[in-house]
């Protein structure tokens, strides 16, 4: 159960720190506000993780009870929605455009729970971080689950933090932001890969059994 845990809470790191809207925004604050507004954006953006991130665990889990080859099929829908997202990525898509925040509580709060994207993408990440554990997880740790991602989700965050208020970091990005929306497109693209791939090996196992 261990590692169960453990992949919740690199889930939830993976879930704030693979860039999307609200990476840019982070960026945008820390550059013309400083951290602190970063920090305010960010708090108030973890309600939505949070409450998209549970939805999502209780689904994965409600699925994974259905059996594992209902799992892996559904693995194999969410590997491919990855790469299609990293695929429209590398094309240059404008998606995510830099807004101009004068609130950045309030803007956190409404991006982080209105994101139509944030439910989807975390069912994909978690059902396939979650992908070798389907006989060890249940509706009981639902709760643990939340809790360890929230971890990830705050550790994530401080570092988020950190990283785009370096200055450094504000002139690289400015001046190569299509290369780094690029290369996101391709951790996309891996990631959905090898979730592709997983559920892919355990539907012919099964089948050979």
């Amino acid at each position: 159960m261990g590692e169960l845990f453990a992949s919740a809470f690199f889930a939830g790191m993976l879930y704030v720190l693979i860039p999307g809207p609200a990476t840019l925004a982070a960026l945008s604050l820390s550059a013309q506000s400083g951290r602190l507004a970063c920090i305010q954006f960010l708090g108030c953006h973890l309600v939505g993780d949070v409450a998209w991130s549970a939805a999502a665990i209780l689904a994965v889990i409600g699925v994974s009870q259905l059996g594992p080859t209902l799992f892996d099929a559904l693995g194999l829908i969410c590997g491919l929605y990855l790469i299609f997202l990293g695929l429209r990525a590398l094309r240059g898509s404008k998606t995510g455009q830099v807004p101009v925040i004068t609130s950045p509580a309030r803007a956190g709060l409404l991006l982080g729970l209105t994101n139509p994207k944030a439910y989807p993408f975390a069912f994909a990440l978690f059902t396939t971080v979650f992908s070798q554990f389907h006989d060890a997880i249940s509706l009981s740790s639902a709760a643990p689950l939340v809790l360890a991602a929230l971890g990830g989700f705050l550790l994530a965050s401080a570092f988020v933090v950190f990283w785009t208020g370096l200055p450094v970091t504000r002139r690289v990005f400015a001046r190569y932001h299509r290369g780094i929306t690029r290369a996101v497109g391709v951790v996309f693209v891996v990631f959905g890969a090898k979730s592709v791939a997983d559920a892919v090996m355990g539907l012919r196992g099964r089948a050979a059994a």
